[in-house]
């Protein structure tokens, strides 16, 4: 039987690589470039340099088909496709995430889009990845216990007892997952049935909307109001930063009998938002008039990055819960334990993406269903990287680098680097939050496109052929695309549109235009780079600029600063 590449992608990786082999020998093909040619597989907010063919993908365009749809003899993949590939409908082809995967792959850029660290974990997490790996009287190398592994959710128990200000027990109020992501997917198959609505802040992670599909739920998007900061000053022309605010009356209308969950997500991807006491309170009684059936679930993957906390509102916030200064768990409020999943993990806190370890805190009527789902998902998180976590967490506690705690280490690293990026972003035009006005938590600036940054933009960039992208919401690329796509592919810095952030309704409408997603949890060097080539977009090369008239990246007294612009 001959060999053929689409074989490849079910094999093991130790198979696909020998055949691979045997194909590069037969066509006299270097093996990596072999497997580059088959990878198929997409992904979410990290490396993705996959792009599925549009053969096996749903149609992009038209209506989803349904589990009833006639077979009529046609073996297509869309005709075969099981219930959860139909539910996900024209959702299944190329995504914002393969299509700039592509661009970073095909062109020198430096990289501002993939929201992961490119640095390695502290010192002291890598060395309890060590000894976990070499304890033999602790043998982690075998199954766990698969909804935690015991030691691990007892130092998640006691930390959470501690920031949820209860008692937190840690064999029914807790269960590990594969990140945060499987923690959001066990939490949405076990809520929610067809028929049911999961509300969603708009923009909103994009990973959200899908699983909510998978689930059988419908998405049901309530959009936060950008007020920029001359908002109602009629002699003010200039295009500002502003606040992402939660307005009541939106919420109030989304909400019916029946919504199931709401997915509050602070600090917020991708805007870099944090939810004020207010607007939780906000949600908080939204979620009693929606019913008993109502259940927030708390993404909380940033609690430890709030680099602006908010000023305190009212001074019964001392008597809600907090792991971090600025950060207020969800679940503290007055009566919303019973009606809370919180959901973290530990990849962005500790700059450990791939160690894959999420969680679920929540009451044991909520967890208890996760506990029996789990075992049919996966037998158990990695061991190894459970037990290397649990010792971890404690060592974070303690003093490091200067500071009193890690945390307040990782919060003063992540200041500087979005005010370096943050000054950089705006000597090349963009308008961008002022964090000395508005909170910020995440590591993620949601810029703001100005008209003389679209006026840079090469008119056929804004026409077909380049309007036309299968990847982008609908097929079209709008302003946000079109610059990100001309910046990657001329200009040397990839970011990442704005529209899939957003439903494809409001993208079409044009609510998405005016902002670009922009990562500054990177390298100094690769910030460095990134404002050397954002002094280009509006025409005239950096080199060429006198040095008066530009911000040049300069090191002072070890840090990174740029000139004037302070």
């Amino acid at each position: 039987m001959p060999l053929s590449t689409s074989s490849l992608s079910s094999s093991p990786s130790w198979q696909s690589r020998n055949i691979a082999s045997q194909l590069a020998s037969t066509a006299n093909t270097d093996i990596d470039e072999v497997l580059d040619t088959i990878d198929r597989a997409p992904c979410l907010d990290g490396i993705c340099v996959s792009s599925p063919d549009a053969s096996e993908t749903d149609n992009r365009n038209g209506d989803s088909p349904t589990a009833d749809t006639p077979n009529n003899g046609d073996e297509s993949p869309s005709s075969t496709a099981g219930e959860a590939i139909l539910r996900l409908g024209s959702m299944t082809g190329p995504t914002v995430w393969s299509e700039f995967g592509r661009l970073s792959q095909e062109h020198d850029v430096a990289n501002l889009g993939q929201g992961f660290p490119d640095w390695l974990p502290p010192d002291f997490a890598v060395e309890s990845l060590v000894s976990a790996t070499v304890d033999s009287t602790k043998s982690p190398h075998q199954y766990t216990r698969t909804a935690g592994h015991p030691n691990l959710v007892k130092q998640l128990a006691r930390r959470y007892s501690k920031h949820m200000g209860r008692n937190i027990d840690p064999m029914n109020e807790v269960s590990v997952t594969v990140g945060a992501s499987q923690a959001l997917y066990l939490s949405l198959q076990t809520l929610v049935k067809p028929g049911d609505e999961v509300i969603l802040f708009e923009p909103f992670f994009d990973l959200y909307v899908n699983q909510i599909k998978l689930a059988g739920g419908t998405p049901v998007f309530v959009p936060l109001t950008f007020v920029p900061y001359n908002d109602g000053d009629d002699d003010d022309d200039e295009i500002t930063g502003g606040t992402w605010i939660l307005e009541p009356e939106k919420l109030e209308s989304a909400v019916s009998s029946k919504t199931r969950a709401i997915i509050l997500n602070s600090p917020h991807n991708p805007t870099g938002k944090v939810f004020t006491l207010s607007e939780m309170k906000t949600i908080a009684k939204n979620v009693e008039k929606a019913g008993p059936q109502c259940v927030v679930i708390s993404d909380e993957v940033y609690k430890y990055i709030v680099h602006s906390p908010p000023e305190e509102e009212d001074d019964d916030i001392d008597g809600l819960a907090s792991s971090a200064r600025g950060h207020v768990h969800f679940a503290s409020l007055p009566n919303m334990w019973d009606r809370t999943i919180t959901v973290s993990s530990a990849g962005k806190t500790f700059s450990a993406t791939g160690w894959q370890v999420g969680w679920c805190i929540a009451p044991s009527h909520l967890i208890s269903p996760i506990h029996q789902l789990l075992p049919y998902v996966q037998f158990c998180a990695s061991t190894v990287i459970q037990e290397a976590l649990a010792r971890t967490l404690p060592r974070a506690d303690e003093p490091y680098e200067g500071y009193d705690s890690y945390y307040e280490y990782l919060n003063s690293t992540y200041r500087r680097k979005r005010d370096l990026l943050g000054r950089a972003l705006t000597a090349a035009g963009f308008a961008i939050q002022d964090y000395d006005a508005t909170p910020g938590g995440g590591f993620f600036i949601f810029a703001r496109i100005t008209p003389e940054l679209r006026a840079a933009i090469p008119a056929e960039r804004l026409e077909a052929p380049f309007a036309r992208n299968p990847a982008a919401p609908g097929g079209v690329a709008r302003l946000d695309w079109a610059l990100c796509q001309w910046m990657a592919e001329e200009k040397g810095v990839l970011c990442i549109p704005s529209s899939p952030f957003f439903s494809t309704e409001r993208a079409l409408e044009g609510a998405s235009d005016e902002f670009i997603r922009v990562a500054f949890c990177k390298e100094d060097e690769t910030i460095e780079r990134a404002a050397t080539a954002l002094m280009g977009l509006k025409g005239t090369a950096a080199e060429e600029c006198h040095d008066d008239e530009m911000d040049a990246a300069v090191v002072a007294d070890g840090e990174v600063v740029l000139n004037g612009s302070d």
